[in-house]
């Protein structure tokens, strides 16, 4: 049994709006074979993975997987339930989608949800290695397997705080991304995208993290406010250590400038010897050295946000209970077991680490690792309680003092922070803090949040609520975004909203078979449909509105490039690209576009073609929640007039007009012959384009002056709409150079040349090499009955075919029409359409149907200036 492809959707995708992993896996000769006939398989498999146990399968109920494994199941199936259950121990508990499909024979395709995409590839890897020891008869030691991953994707796990910050945006239908590996999320998009480094948000002071981290300048402002803390001072060698130890009067505290974490820190030193080993210790992480009288007490965090104490917590040094049998290294063993521990700040509690500090603290209090305590006998570890070396918390929000309170806000806005953690220290966080002989030992900018979120004891605090609140207070907290799809019109109508967007005043980032556009700008040339492309647009600050063309190619490679979009659109469903990935059939193909309908927010809009034959199936995809508009190049339409009835928007040609039905109301919004890109009403794809583009800014709520001037404004030519139906005029003849590519596109463009009366029509065809040939010959067949005279080329990205290839399929379709003395094979796309343009006559149309647009409008204009005949170009 082998992985033979892997693809990771990082997005909404055609098998699940989670984020999951499809291996094609090859079974071999056990494709047939249940494992239950697998010798010793279905046991093993459960010793190794007992949470299987619980699985439901398809019965829906605990146990439905244990049945079907007793029944007879298969390795691909069971597969997909083993690297769910291994990611459930891995502590990724929200995991539970997954399905396995065969593809053909022996192979098979493996969807499951995953959350840390390096766990999910991890767990497959193992699996798969689990699998073929069971197959071999051989055990698999599961328990270090899964050990082995734990410790691989520690460095890739969000920590406890940063993963509630995520959540929590999750819950409130907020776009989270995470930037890098490391803990910086992007929440929302463009210009309304806020960006968060585990508590640092992007209002955070840079001259206040910098103040908190200068532990003596902190106390400096702190004491000139008269904020009660420790007596204390600042020592950059031994002699000035001692001197100051000698002045403040043991117990006292030392700690590097800006050391965190509790790093360098020694508490209750009573010698100058302890001091020198403190100092020297603490010298390691800065040599400037803050030297502290100690104060008595317990230690607390306070979190301010916003000018708001929002929790607190008591936090208490790492410890062991004695049970009178194991030593205290057996007990911090067993501890470091507990499911709450992990590495770092991947888990509500952290590792306890044992180091000289363990060491030494245990030695202070005449014990070591060997020491036996007795039972219920606590063992303190450490004398600093910070989580990250191992110490613990315990909810205490509602007890602390008000005026305590007030101390630690001014404190916070003294140091000039928005989101700090408070750490004092006092005997009683309900008294007073001078009365209780309290002080604040730190402020710190960052603060880590997980012992709010999972106290040991007492009530959790969603901290991370308060945090996004703050984050976007009195804010819009989306951006419009507009996902188009389909067949063909794409491009055009994408174009179209972008341009309305823009005149409306938007800041309009737009992606597109041509490239990355920002602001109108393009910068990125390309087939920039995919999700990386739109990765571009919604991390952009500057975006006010995001228009996206979406490509069948990029939602089965990878998914959506969004989460949900405020209108999806689907332009049409016709033949194209079929017999690749899988898509064989125009419902497989619509299947895949509407996922663009399928993810629009609640209360968004679909707009669908009710002319199109698969109106029905799309219309089925879309949500409950999602409000349909249908758009028809005629007002009589079923679908459309029902549509009306029932009080519900649509768009419609009447009587030259594209008029909108709202709220029982019919409404003209533009004569169609006063639309420039339908040449007087002549092309009749760009009428529907222009429905399409109108029912989108009805949904994006644009008024009727805005939209009517977007259209009159919007040209056919190389800078407003390129490749896309640009007539280049040349003294006795056009060029029209259009990007139609499929069967549909090919009969809509013919027909509507044919409306320009002219002499004779050339045609300059070509189309992909991955089309099946069947397609092939019928657009060369097309060709061949439309135009008067064919030069048939290539594109210079053959996709898999051999030179000629393409070229042979359509001229045996153009030959159906066609005697040979009305047809040339030119391959290479530029020597075609200088042929075509040099035998041109007077009054004659050449359409070209390019690959590579750059390349035929040079041929074009270096042509036009080589002829003395020349007018230029109207496009």
């Amino acid at each position: 049994m082998k992985i033979i492809d892997q693809k990771i959707y990082t997005g909404r995708n055609i098998y699940s709006h989670r984020v999951c992993m499809k291996l094609t896996v090859d079974v071999g000769d056990l494709c047939d074979t249940p494992t239950k006939d697998i010798k010793g398989f279905n046991t093993r498999l459960l010793n190794a993975l007992p949470g299987l146990k619980s699985h439901s399968c398809c019965r829906g109920y605990a146990g439905g997987f244990l049945e079907r494994l007793d029944e007879g199941t298969y390795l691909p199936h069971v597969l997909e339930h083993s690297i769910i259950e291994m990611q459930l121990s891995l502590g990724f508990k929200k995991i539970k989608y997954g399905k396995a499909r065969q593809q053909s024979g022996s192979i098979y395709n493996v969807i499951f949800e995953y959350e840390l995409e390096k766990a999910g590839i991890l767990c497959a890897e193992y699996a798969l290695k689990c699998f073929n020891e069971f197959i071999n008869d051989s055990d698999f030691d599961m328990d270090t397997a899964i050990k082995k991953i734990e410790e691989k994707i520690s460095k890739y796990r969000l920590g406890a705080s940063t993963k509630s910050i995520y959540n929590e945006a999750r819950k409130r239908g907020i776009p989270v991304n995470r930037i890098g590996s490391g803990s910086i999320l992007q929440l929302g998009y463009g210009k309304s995208q806020k960006r968060i480094s585990a508590t640092i948000t992007d209002n955070t002071s840079c001259i206040g993290v910098d103040i908190s981290c200068d532990k003596a300048l902190t106390r400096d402002i702190l004491s000139d406010l008269s904020i009660p803390i420790p007596r204390g001072g600042l020592a950059e060698s031994e002699s000035e250590l001692i001197d100051l130890c000698n002045e403040i009067g043991y117990p006292i505290v030392i700690k590097p400038i800006d050391g965190s974490k509790g790093r360098g820190i020694t508490v209750n030193i009573n010698s100058d010897e302890e001091a020198i080993i403190a100092y020297r210790k603490a010298s390691e992480v800065n040599t400037k050295v803050v030297v502290e009288g100690y104060v008595k007490g317990r230690d607390y965090r306070l979190l301010v946000i916003d000018k708001k104490v929002v929790a607190a917590s008591l936090k208490l040094p790492p410890h062991v209970v004695g049970n009178g049998e194991d030593t205290v290294e057996d007990l911090i063993y067993m501890e470091n077991e507990n499911p709450l521990r992990g590495y770092g700040h991947e888990k509500p509690l952290t590792k306890i680490e044992i180091d000289d500090g363990i060491i030494n603290h245990l030695k202070a209090s005449n014990r070591d690792l060997n020491t036996v305590p007795k039972r219920d006998e606590v063992v303190y570890l450490r004398n600093n309680a910070n989580l990250s070396t191992g110490g613990t918390s315990k909810d205490c929000t509602e007890k602390v003092h008000n005026e305590t309170i007030d101390i630690a806000i001014r404190a916070v806005e003294a140091i000039g922070l928005d989101v700090a953690g408070v750490d004092i220290c006092t005997e009683d966080i309900s008294k007073p803090l001078r009365e209780s002989g309290g002080a604040i030992l730190e402020i710190n900018a960052a603060p880590g949040i997980r012992m709010h979120i999972h106290p040991c004891s007492g009530k959790e605090r969603n901290v991370a609520s308060h945090i996004l609140d703050y984050m976007y207070k009195d804010e819009e907290k989306a951006i419009p975004i507009v996902s188009i799809t389909g067949t063909n019109g794409k491009t055009t109508t994408t174009r179209m909203v972008a341009h309305a967007l823009s005149l409306n005043g938007h800041f309009t980032g737009m992606t597109t078979t041509s490239g990355i556009y920002l602001d109108g700008r393009c910068i990125e040339k390309g087939d920039t449909t995919g999700p990386d492309s739109a990765k571009v647009i919604l991390m952009d600050k500057r975006v006010e509105a995001a228009v996206l063309e979406t490509a069948r190619g990029g939602m089965l490679r990878r998914g959506l490039g969004y989460d949900l979009s405020d209108v999806g659109v689907v332009t049409n469903i016709t033949e194209d690209h079929l017999g690749i990935d899988g898509i064989n059939t125009l419902e497989d193909l619509a299947y895949v576009k509407s996922l663009v309908l399928e993810a629009v927010r609640d209360d968004g809009y679909a707009v669908i073609n009710a002319d199109d034959p698969h109106v029905n199936m799309l219309t089925e995809r879309v949500p409950d929640s999602v409000n349909i508009v249908y758009f028809s190049s005629n007002a009589d339409n079923l679908i459309i007039k029902k549509h009306i009835l029932d009080g519900k928007s649509a768009v419609f040609l009447r009587d030259n007009y594209i008029c909108i039905s709202k709220d029982e109301s019919i409404e003209p919004i533009v004569d169609i012959t006063e639309v420039p890109c339908t040449m007087e009403g002549k092309l009749l794809h760009n009428i529907e384009n222009s429905l399409c583009a109108v029912a989108t800014l009805t949904s994006l709520k644009l008024e009727k002056g805005v939209i009517e001037k977007s259209l009159k404004t919007f040209l056919s030519d190389e800078t407003t709409n390129p490749g896309r139906f640009n007539i280049y005029k040349i003294e006795g003849f056009n060029v029209i150079v259009d990007y139609g590519h499929n069967i549909d596109a090919y009969i809509k463009v013919i027909n509507s040349v044919k409306a320009f009366n002219s002499n004779r029509y050339i045609g300059v065809i070509g189309v992909p090499g991955d089309r099946d040939d069947e397609s092939m010959v019928s657009i060369g067949e097309i060709a061949g009955n439309g135009f008067d005279y064919v030069y048939i080329k290539e594109d210079g990205d053959r996709r898999g075919r051999k030179v000629g290839e393409t070229a042979s399929l359509l001229e045996a379709g153009v030959s159906k029409h066609k005697s040979r003395d009305d047809y040339s094979v030119i391959i290479k796309e530029d020597e075609a359409l200088i042929s075509a343009m040099e035998s041109a006559n007077e009054g004659d149309t050449i359409v070209v149907f390019y690959e590579d647009l750059d390349l035929v409008v040079n041929t074009i204009k270096s042509y036009k200036l080589g002829s003395t005949k020349s007018e230029g170009a109207i496009s």
